[in-house]
């Protein structure tokens, strides 16, 4: 069965004016969503990135060159990951439509590329 990860955006500004009990709250949508997924054998893994600390490599003639990031243009990072098993793309899909960050940014589903 395929392997797939769900690249979670957002952008940071607009949980800044959020409370305490606010965060956990949606941090209870999480974790009933995942566990949900989880017993249903689908969810391998899933991690929140932390805030801030991306950085970005590019080589710019032949030296590389670090920048803050993650991105230099955009408002939007991707703040966490989740890693699936889906029998196929239109499932994997179905499962990210379920998934609560859809609340608070997009999902980018990416099918990983299977080892020899």
């Amino acid at each position: 069965m395929p392997n797939y990860i769900f690249l979670l955006h957002e952008d940071p500004a607009n949980f800044q004016q959020m409370s305490a009990e606010d965060f956990q709250a949606i941090i209870k949508k999480y974790t009933a969503w995942s566990d949900r997924m989880r017993k249903a054998g689908s969810l391998l893994r899933g991690e929140k990135l932390q805030d801030g600390t991306g950085r970005v490599l590019r080589k710019t003639g032949d030296k590389p060159t670090i920048i803050d990031g993650p991105y230099t243009e955009s408002k939007e990072v991707v703040g966490g990951f989740f890693e699936f098993q889906a029998e196929n793309y239109e499932k994997a899909v179905e499962i990210a439509r379920q998934c609560p960050h859809l609340e608070y940014g997009a999902i980018e589903i990416r099918e990983i590329e299977p080892t020899s």
